[in-house]
């Protein structure tokens, strides 16, 4: 479908902290990229939210553009001091490359894992940082060559007041980033905000040969050298969690533009707010601190393991802009309303070419917003009880979100044919009730709870007498 054809794409820009409408570089070629995990331990709920936002908007944007003609780039951070800990700690008495290789082989793939059962698509590239060393020290040489960097105590530094601009995206100037506030101050700088593009690396920390001495790169010039080689030096739209606009994205912004001498990096910066959980920060101090395999494989919250499309709609029921408190609420409302919408689409017609329903992209096209879709997503819902029609459109829409069809959401620990047999019951219940035959319907409500199952009668929009029902924990 090319755009223009029904929806215009609008998105809010912290770059100019408007909402524009999206206009690519070239609608052949629209590029996003994210910034990824750095793979020294599992990924927490923080990371899914960047993870299921992101791939709504590729989503979002295939359909709108064509699946060929969308390159999403999504980078894992594989060289970290942070990995070096982790791998001394765990790994005591292993040569450190292998034990580093060890912590990076296994935390990224269970990202991956965790990612596919958040319904998440495979990102076009996922580059490592450590297999693109030669594309940052050429950035970095250039860099240096424009007087943009500079050499000091066995380390490559970028000069923060060689770019005019520098702070822009934050909207920080040079003299608020007071000495000593989030930034190191040593002699060697010139400026207490330059920060470092390369720094040497002893007999006991990886590193590589370069013209400034055996090292390893600085966190940001990462993202700068792998944007480029994949999506190009300046690209469509640039995206990661809030707690990235300072000092990564900014820094970011910094190298790539002072390296290539361009008026900008991404024409479109997005991120997804703060999270937090049952109204704290998530802390391993505090106990709370949750990571995406704890909900998927163990029963940490709430005594149970959670399916992964209850988390993606949990994290999608809040505008990705706004922050989010998670809690054990979110996630049985989200599980609800999966499941309501699922039953309704049980009789869709199964790989039929169909689009997903027109208001919904409407919804997404304005700035993702995911509530008002899913307002749509409601209506359609009640709809398909009755038409062919609006459940063929119901099913190809949950697909298009990421949420499967292929088996039937269902309360932890109930089957598909014990979830048809109740359905069977609550309808025989209902028809009972309609024909005010209220022996039948004691009955068959009292054998449903010795089930654990739960009714809960309510009148829809129309008036008309319904019943939900849920697994008693």
């Amino acid at each position: 479908m090319a755009l223009g054809d029904t929806q215009t794409l609008r998105l809010y820009n912290t770059l100019t902290r408007t909402k524009e409408v999206f206009a690519p570089i070239d609608p052949n070629n629209v590029r996003m990229y994210v910034c990824g995990p750095t793979v020294y331990d599992y990924a927490h709920i923080g990371n899914a939210r960047p993870v299921i936002v992101f791939d709504l908007l590729f989503r979002l944007l295939r359909h709108l553009y064509g699946e060929s003609h969308v390159t999403y780039a999504r980078n894992v951070t594989d060289v970290d001091d942070k990995i070096n800990a982790r791998a001394v700690r765990d790994f005591p008495g292993l040569e450190l490359n292998e034990a580093i290789r060890r912590v990076t082989e296994t935390t990224a793939n269970q990202y991956q894992k965790d990612t596919r059962a958040l319904g998440a698509l495979e990102p076009t590239h996922q580059p490592r940082a450590t297999d693109n060393i030669p594309q940052m020290q050429s950035l970095i040489t250039s860099l240096i060559g424009s007087q943009h960097a500079y050499e000091a105590a066995g380390e490559v530094l970028f000069a923060v007041d060689s770019m005019p601009d520098y702070g822009k995206l934050s909207g920080r100037n040079l003299e608020d980033n007071v000495a000593g506030a989030r930034i190191a101050v040593e002699a060697h700088k010139r400026n207490p905000a330059d920060f470092v593009l390369w720094k040497q690396s002893n007999e006991a920390e990886p590193g590589w040969p370069s013209p400034w001495g055996r090292g390893r790169p600085g966190w940001h010039i990462e993202c700068s050298a792998m944007s480029e080689r994949y999506l190009g030096q300046v690209f469509d739209i640039h995206a990661g969690g809030l707690d990235l606009i300072f000092p990564h994205h900014e820094n970011e912004i910094a190298q790539s533009r002072c390296a290539h001498g361009t008026h900008t990096m991404a024409n479109y910066w997005l991120h997804n707010g703060f999270l937090q959980v049952e109204g704290q920060k998530m802390s391993k101090s505090l106990g709370n601190f949750i990571t995406i395999h704890d909900l998927l494989e163990t029963e940490k919250f709430g005594g149970r393991k959670w399916p992964g499309e209850v988390l993606r709609l949990a994290m999608l029921m809040t505008h990705y802009r706004e922050p989010i408190d998670f809690s054990l609420k979110r996630l049985e409302e989200a599980e609800t309303k999966l499941r309501d919408w699922q039953r309704a689409a049980a009789d869709a017609t199964r790989g039929a070419l169909i689009p997903p329903a027109e208001p919904v992209l409407e919804a997404l096209s304005d700035d993702v917003n995911f509530h008002r879709a899913s307002v749509a997503i409601d209506a359609l819902a009640k709809e398909a009880r009755t038409e062919q029609v609006a459940a063929d459109t119901l099913g190809a829409t949950l697909e298009f979100l990421g949420f499967g069809l292929d088996t039937l959401l269902q309360p932890a620990g109930l089957s598909a044919d014990a979830s048809v047999d109740i359905e069977e019951a609550v309808n025989r219940r209902l028809a009972a009730l309609n024909t005010r035959d209220f022996a039948t319907a004691d009955a068959i409500r009292t054998e449903l709870l010795t089930q654990g199952v739960q009714l809960m009668d309510y009148k829809d929009e129309d008036g008309q007498r319904a019943t939900k029902w849920e697994m008693k924990r």
